[in-house]
């Protein structure tokens, strides 16, 4: 099958020809449709995160048909469409799995990062951590629910009930997430790179209040900032922007430096939290919540083979909405 691949010598994926995935007990055989682009895949191929599987086929947002089921496989059948997340297992054992807190599971496995994804043609995935997806979204259109969809839910859950919501860094998680904002009542409020006026617009569109540059202050005090864009500078940006018990949540998996700030900016019970990665209970709610809105997912399709492509467009800023590769 074709696949690009991830060897950590370069800066590039290799467009190859690798052997089919057999399931194993347990896993799903999938031929794969379409795989979202994350940040987190351009953080892989900078080599921002460490110990990757070498070498590895990124891609952790897949959607596709199931192909064969391995044994023991049940609540899946073949021909059923099926979508693969970022948390591609758990250890079941550790205090935070008892806990209901596998996303901080001491040895987790990750989709495209330490397990093969879905930068391929087919790909194979442990049954228990896969979903069904909402009838309405074609499959480019569902696969940017499957880390961008899910952990703006899971950023936007950890506000709490703030009704004044920043968001910082309006791409691929913000686009969603802001429309989930608004279905709740809670009033947005978008900041873009300076001079970014297509996702502003974009902002705009899907129901921000207002939208403009971070370094701009919006017309109201936030209740809580939610950070998308890898900078660790806007978190003391967001701290003055929140108002007193407010809650700045980071809700990359990598960050650059936060830089020094007054302790009157955190003064006032404001917080900094962060999000890692995502539970199974908050796949099924999100997946419910999807199919109940709808959401207008913006995506650009890119060809398997111009992954490379797509992650450029990414790092330079060139995309609005989330970048998709169109495989079937």
């Amino acid at each position: 099958m074709r696949a690009m691949v991830f060897d950590d010598t370069g800066s590039a994926l290799r467009d190859l020809q690798v052997p089919d995935p057999v399931p194993a007990a347990g896993q799903l055989l999938i031929d794969v449709h379409a795989c979202g682009i994350c940040r987190t895949d351009l953080h892989l191929i900078d080599h921002e995160l460490p110990h990757p599987k070498r070498p590895v086929i990124p891609g952790h947002e897949i959607v596709g048909t199931v192909a064969e089921v391995g044994a023991g496989v049940s609540g899946f059948s073949v021909g059923e469409r099926v979508g693969v997340p970022w948390v591609g297992r758990t250890c079941g054992h550790c205090r935070y799995c008892l806990s209901g807190r596998e996303n901080l599971c001491d040895e987790p496995g990750f989709t495209g990062y330490t397990i093969d994804g879905g930068y391929a043609e087919r790909t194979v995935a442990d049954s228990r951590y896969c979903f069904h997806l909402p009838e309405q979204y074609s499959d480019v259109e569902a696969a940017p629910l499957l880390c961008a969809g899910l952990i703006g839910y899971r950023t936007l859950a950890m506000a709490g009930d703030a009704q004044r919501v920043g968001i910082y860094g309006f791409g691929a998680a913000a686009h969603i997430v802001a429309q989930v904002a608004r279905h709740q009542g809670r009033t947005v409020y978008a900041f873009t790179r300076d001079g970014d006026l297509a996702a502003q617009q974009l902002a705009l569109r899907l129901g921000a209040t207002w939208a403009g540059s971070s370094n701009e202050v919006a017309p109201d005090e936030l209740d809580a900032a939610l950070l998308f864009a890898p900078v660790g500078a806007l978190v003391p940006i967001a701290l003055k922007a929140v108002v007193k018990g407010g809650i700045v949540v980071c809700g990359g998996i990598h960050m650059s430096d936060i830089p020094s700030f007054p302790y009157d900016f955190l003064w006032g019970e404001r917080r900094v939290v962060s999000v890692a990665n995502l539970t199974r209970e908050d796949g099924l709610a999100f997946m419910r919540l999807a199919a109940r809105i709808p959401l207008d997912i913006e995506t650009t399709r890119y060809p398997l083979g111009e992954a490379n492509r797509a992650l450029a467009d990414l790092r330079e800023g060139k995309l609005t909405g989330a970048a998709v590769l169109a495989i079937r």
